[in-house]
């Protein structure tokens, strides 16, 4: 059995396919957007202000963490701030809860709190 990765870019499980299994190592990206859309400085920023919210406060929204990340032209803030909230998960820096119960990162919908592990 392989076992699963996590995207670099938006942090969700990468599940082994047959297709990769000549090169699963070198596997990083779930698809050909999130291999060109590669965390840049906006979304190390937005990575930054959720920690930074956490310092105050033992639970914050991850929507008003990241409200003070000015945008780039990349798109969707909303979904890059829940893709750098999922990056902390995946290294074990962040916890993600929904309605005061933990979720699962890859699978959550709708708004998110955030709390330090």
């Amino acid at each position: 059995m392989h076992d699963d990765k996590i995207c670099q870019t938006c942090g969700r499980v990468i599940t082994w396919r047959k297709k990769w299994a000549d090169d699963w190592d070198q596997v990083r990206f779930c698809s050909k957007r999130c291999r060109g859309a590669r965390p840049n400085a906006t979304d190390r920023a937005l990575e930054d202000a959720i920690l930074a919210a956490l310092q105050s406060a033992r639970e914050v929204a991850l929507e008003d963490a990241v409200s003070g990340v000015p945008a780039d032209r990349r798109g969707d803030m909303r979904e890059r701030g829940r893709q750098a909230a999922r990056r902390l998960t995946s290294d074990g820096r962040i916890v993600l809860y929904q309605k005061g119960k933990r979720v699962d990162p890859s699978t959550a919908k709708g708004d998110l709190d955030v709390r330090s592990t």
